[in-house]
């Protein structure tokens, strides 16, 4: 799937759900039940406004590593990543609440070298046991010039579904569209030690837009 060319402003994934709603509410109108109605309505409203998929201007720079997710960042920190890197890392986690774009983003070009699912928990994304107690899927990516990174998109207390658009060998495009997570999540990035950091904790990111950093 080509993820980056989509130009409707809502995922369609958000689909399921939107239409459904859609019809119930109309039902509900033509019966006159406002109260339900009402209720339906604003339940597809909010359905709509969480499966938003506006466009992106992606900043220059084929070095400068996009945030791979909308929402908050909530750690900056080193570690050794064992999965996929098996070796020093830095970790930078964004928190996606209800209210932030739940479409991920590629934070860099290059091809997907691995992936793997796990099944787990969904303990609030917000917690950091969540990065390896909770459903996930981890990306391994691997740039022209070799550098690699691993984003791991998690799932929620509310979030029960990971979508992901993209596969191993699939070649990929920074600042295009790789998936998304329903209702509520996080999405970890592991990036070289080396990185020059430009992000801190507390920080608001866009995905493929917001600069976390730059590779050497």
């Amino acid at each position: 799937m080509n993820s980056g060319t989509r130009k409707f402003p809502v995922a369609r994934e958000g689909m399921i759900f939107i239409l459904p709603l859609g019809v119930l509410s109309l039902i509900l109108w033509i019966f006159r039940l406002p109260l339900l109605a009402g209720f339906c309505t604003f339940l597809t409203l909010f359905v709509i406004y969480f499966f938003r998929d506006p466009e992106r201007s992606v900043p220059p720079g084929d070095k400068a590593v996009l945030s791979p997710a909308d929402g908050k960042v909530i750690q900056v920190q080193p570690c050794v990543e064992e999965r996929f890197l098996q070796g020093p890392a830095i970790k930078i986690s964004v928190f996606m609440s209800l209210f932030n774009v739940h479409v991920n983003r590629n934070p860099l070009s290059g091809r997907i070298a691995d992936c793997a699912y796990s099944p787990g928990k969904f303990l609030r994304a917000d917690l950091d046991r969540a990065s390896a107690a909770n459903e996930q899927n981890a990306l391994l990516m691997e740039t022209a010039e070799g550098a690699r990174l691993m984003v791991v998109q998690i799932a929620g207390l509310i979030a029960r579904r990971i979508v992901c658009w993209v596969k191993k060998g699939d070649s990929v495009v920074r600042g295009q569209r790789f998936g998304l997570i329903r209702f509520g999540s996080r999405l970890d990035i592991y990036l070289p030690r080396d990185t020059q950091l430009q992000v801190r904790v507390g920080q608001k990111a866009l995905a493929g837009q917001t600069i976390l950093g730059h590779l050497p």
